[in-house]
């Protein structure tokens, strides 16, 4: 075990490394979150499975707080209501239940976050496309090549591995640094 536990942390490692290449994206990231909340925009964040609970992780600590106290900031994970997911999937099937979200809570000074560790899911592309056709400022997070996502986003955040978990853990990674720079740019 002790040897599985020590690969799994030096290819975590190695994967962090390569993160410091994708610096300025971060930052131009944080920078349109930062934006879009100061002109009464929101941040709207979705994704499927872990990177359902990426997006709800993320828009608690930009509701809530990351590390300073300062006052609630507009976010949304649009991952969190069963029942619109249930009868949007239902009624209008699973790959419109993002985009029919965002037909009904979308403005253009939001800032729509999809995660897709793939870039390809369906549901998360729909909704890419909508937000970037209707004016939003529209960023991914994904993994690999960045798949079918690279065409929706003004920035696509590929992390630079094709090991699903490894992807996820950069992603909450990058998540957590644009919360700090958005947390000092509200602090009181």
């Amino acid at each position: 075990m002790i040897k599985i536990i020590k690969k799994e942390l030096q290819l975590h490692n190695e994967v962090s490394l390569k993160m410091e290449q994708l610096s300025s994206s971060i930052e131009s990231i944080a920078k349109l979150a930062i934006e879009s909340i100061e002109t009464n925009g929101k941040v709207i964040l979705f994704g499927n499975g872990g990177s359902a609970s990426d997006a709800q992780h993320i828009a608690a600590e930009l509701v809530g707080r990351y590390k300073t106290t300062r006052k609630g900031l507009a976010a949304i994970a649009l991952t969190t209501d069963t029942s619109a997911l249930t009868a949007i999937s239902n009624d209008f099937g699973y790959e419109n239940i993002f985009k029919r979200q965002l037909e009904a809570l979308l403005n253009e000074n939001d800032l729509v976050i999809g995660i897709s560790t793939s870039g390809n899911s369906a549901n998360v592309i729909n909704a890419l496309e909508y937000a970037k056709n209707h004016g939003a400022k529209v960023v991914g997070f994904s993994g690999a090549q960045g798949g079918k996502m690279n065409k929706y986003c003004d920035f696509n955040l590929v992390v630079p591995s094709n090991d699903t978990p490894r992807i996820q853990e950069m992603h909450i990674l990058v998540g957590h640094i644009i919360c700090n720079m958005i947390d000092l740019n509200f602090s009181d």
